[in-house]
């Protein structure tokens, strides 16, 4: 460990029980996007309390706190906070029971089932550490918390409303997620790491009439199935074998009864691809496919193709990342490693792209206790998404120690590396 590292890290031992406290009260209060009203207040009070400049608000929901420390880098670290509509299955004393209103009226349980509990609870204990530390490090520090990473549209709110106007340019961008691997591990990847996924909504259009009479229709069903598996070749024939990409058509729905060919179908799909041109490429080749399978269908009416969310691609910064692997490497030695290309999506690139700045997104582990055996058994049979909870599980819940501690300790690591030289 370095000494400007040993200097700022000293402090964690004295905060370890209140960051704990906090993680807990956070998990058992998750909000949804754009309504964590009760997170972003903690969040900028104690900021406040560390001695940041706070704007607060942003997007709605998000929150800043600039830490000025003289000449140097200015260093932007970033957390989401936002939960999901799951019902919480962990058995955890600190559980979440929270209901609330979804958006058709209706009471949808609420869990922090991704793990964004920890990375606030991580990047506030940082923030604290940088605050009580500041004889070891010059420069700004930036803490952002983003709201709505899960609806895909966070970050572009935080962003319409004056984001970059409103904090200092970074330098660099740090983010970090906790995954389902053995709490203690910290990885980094250069390059593309989180997929870009996009979700469409297809219509195609027939001509309804009898079931015993298909001569006086046009068929949306078997338009509609001949595209699903027309759809099935992008990837294992107009994509490279090297070249990873997924396209799932998720749902389908046409018709009212068995004897009645109805007017329209609708397919909604989803596609994950890891870089801009795979993308464009995947996007432009569904919509040859629908378009031309409508036509030779003979339909009456052209298709509709409704792009319904989107992330984009995750793409770490080649020296950012090296540079930020060689800090985890000298600080966590072997716990630190080369971590697989994640088929999960993030809207956090966003942030860095619009300040121009370049980025490193990392993973760490949560997994521990008894599911600790559990992961290392499953890892010899290869069957860790099978039998070890995982984002966005009912039962996922990381282990409060390491693995509150390991993310503190990385998002530190990783800001000395800019503003401890």
């Amino acid at each position: 460990m370095t000494d400007r590292n040993r200097a700022v890290l000293s402090g964690l031992a004295g905060i370890r029980s209140d960051l704990e406290d906090l993680y807990r009260d956070l998990h058992r209060h998750p909000e949804l996007g754009l309504r964590e009203h009760r997170t972003a207040k903690r969040v900028s009070d104690a900021l406040r309390d560390l001695g940041y400049e706070v704007t607060d608000g942003i997007g709605g929901t998000g929150v800043t706190g600039v830490l000025a420390n003289g000449d140097g880098p200015t260093v932007m670290a970033r957390a989401d906070m936002d939960a999901l509509p799951v019902r919480e299955q962990t058995g955890l004393p600190y559980a979440s029971t929270v209901t609330l209103t979804g958006p058709d009226g209706t009471e949808q349980p609420v869990m922090h089932a991704c793990g964004h509990d920890v990375h606030v609870t991580a990047l506030l204990g940082c923030a604290q550490l940088m605050s009580q530390a500041k004889d070891a490090w010059r420069g700004t520090f930036v803490a952002l918390f983003q709201p709505s990473e899960e609806n895909g549209d966070g970050a572009h709110a935080m962003i319409g409303d004056g984001l970059t106007a409103r904090v200092p340019q970074p330098d660099v961008v740090l983010a970090q997620h906790v995954l389902p691997y053995p709490a203690g591990y910290v990885g980094t990847r250069p390059g593309s790491f989180l997929s870009a996924a996009d979700s469409l909504r297809i219509t195609v259009h027939g001509r309804g009439a009898h079931g015993s009479m298909p001569q006086a229709a046009v068929d949306p069903v078997v338009m509609a199935a001949m595209i699903v598996v027309r759809l099935q070749t992008i990837v294992s024939r107009e994509l490279a074998a090297i070249t990873p990409a997924v396209v799932t058509v998720g749902s389908i729905h046409a018709g009212t009864g068995p004897n009645v060919i109805p007017d329209s179908a609708v397919i909604e799909l989803n596609i994950r691809t890891y870089d801009q041109v795979t993308r464009s490429q995947v996007l432009k080749a569904i919509e040859r496919i629908v378009r031309t399978e409508s036509e030779a269908s003979g339909a009456p009416k052209a298709p509709e193709i409704e792009r319904t969310a989107a992330f984009p691609p995750t793409v770490n910064d080649e020296e950012t990342t090296r540079r930020v692997a060689e800090a985890f490497a000298a600080h966590f030695g072997d716990d630190a490693h080369t971590i697989d290309p994640q088929t999960a999506s993030e809207d956090m690139s966003e942030i860095p792209q619009a300040f121009g700045a370049p980025f490193t997104y990392w993973g760490i582990g949560g997994i521990g206790g008894i599911d600790a055996e559990l992961y290392a058994e499953a890892a010899k049979k290869g069957t860790i998404a099978q039998d070890v909870p995982v984002n966005h599980s009912p039962a996922f819940a990381p282990v409060v120690q390491p693995t509150l501690d390991t993310g503190v300790s990385a998002m530190t690591v990783a800001a000395l590396a800019w503003l401890g030289s």
